[in-house]
């Protein structure tokens, strides 16, 4: 793989690639660099080599036997770089922008390398602004919600049992949270806290070990049971089955400010389970929530009915190994 740019972009991919290290594709080895014109200073140890001019594009790729050419740099590609990159395409070697090669290697976005226009583009025309998909999306929903509700029925009484006898306090708790454009609604789960867990007023994100949280709260967020009561806001409409995570309206306003995109995961209703849910441990930082956000908009971006399927399939797993917080 060559690099063009040895910018920001350039690093962060050289990092992510070793980090990642081997990939369900293919085996990734960066070879170097290539600049519009030669860097003034010489490379240091350990860093990528320069290994020609974007005029010598051409050269440098059958020199380096390379196969793919990942486009680093920001702004648009000046007429002799593009027809470069055109000639190398025709000669076989496959060129992908920076963001896109990252999705490949992670299935996830990487919003804190996009810039707006970009960020705008790689959301358009996808298929789950189509009212004929949203319209199977939501048959999809109902078709699930009455399959699980007998599930709710069957564990309703157990669990609410359980919940009474550990801690006084009610059986579901109701919060506030953001849906679907940023509109507010009251989720409904199980209640997993101790009763006035937040008695300054103060919002809290939970964490591992809180203290806050009871023994049957610990089981039910493990197994993920505690989010079955959101059936009740999946049949009002206001969430989806599948979808991320609806947030408070406290922490999208520190995130927001934070975090560039974070209105993007606002463009699809929020659910019950997600493609950041199953690929991310339940997070309580900005940086925890700048990660699931790249899963959330790579969802936005990719998703389908069977990326839906199979985010379900997945969950599944987590909630029969315990692998919820």
């Amino acid at each position: 793989m060559l690099l063009l740019g040895n910018g920001s972009r350039a690093k962060a991919t050289v990092r992510d690639i070793q980090k990642r290290g081997w990939s369900s594709y293919q085996t990734y080895q960066v070879v170097g660099y290539a600049l519009e014109n030669e860097p003034k200073t010489k490379n240091k140890s350990g860093e990528l080599q320069f290994l020609g001019s974007s005029r010598e594009l051409l050269s440098v790729i059958e020199k380096h036997k390379i196969h793919e050419i990942v486009v680093t740099t920001n702004g648009r590609l000046k007429n002799k770089l593009f027809e470069s990159l055109i000639e190398c395409q025709a000669k076989g070697v496959r060129v992908s922008w920076m963001p896109e090669f990252y999705e490949r290697l992670y299935q996830k976005v990487p919003v804190e390398h996009l810039d707006r226009s970009w960020a705008l583009y790689m959301i358009q025309n996808r298929p789950v602004f189509n009212r004929i998909a949203l319209g199977i999306k939501r048959l999809l929903d109902l078709i699930l919600l009455i399959v699980a509700l007998p599930i709710f029925l069957i564990i309703f009484i157990p669990v609410a049992l359980a919940i009474k006898l550990e801690s006084p306090g009610p059986v579901f708790y109701r919060q506030v949270r953001c849906g679907r454009a940023g509109e507010l609604f009251m989720i409904y789960k199980f209640r997993t806290m101790v009763t006035h867990a937040e008695h300054d007023g103060k919002a809290r994100w939970a964490s591992k070990g809180d203290p806050r949280i009871t023994r049957v709260g610990q089981f039910l967020r493990k197994s993920r049971l505690d989010e079955l009561p959101q059936l009740f806001n999946v049949l009002r409409g206001e969430m989806s089955i599948i979808g991320p995570r609806p947030e408070r309206p406290e922490f999208v306003e520190q995130l927001e400010e934070a975090i560039p995109f974070y209105r993007m995961r606002h463009l699809v209703k929020p659910g019950l389970t997600g493609w950041a849910q199953i690929n991310y441990d339940y997070g309580n930082t900005v940086d925890d929530a700048l990660v699931k956000l790249q899963y959330d908009f790579y969802y936005v971006r990719y998703w389908s009915i069977w990326l839906d399927l199979y985010i379900l399939f997945r969950t599944v797993g987590v909630v029969l190994l315990l692998k919820g917080m």
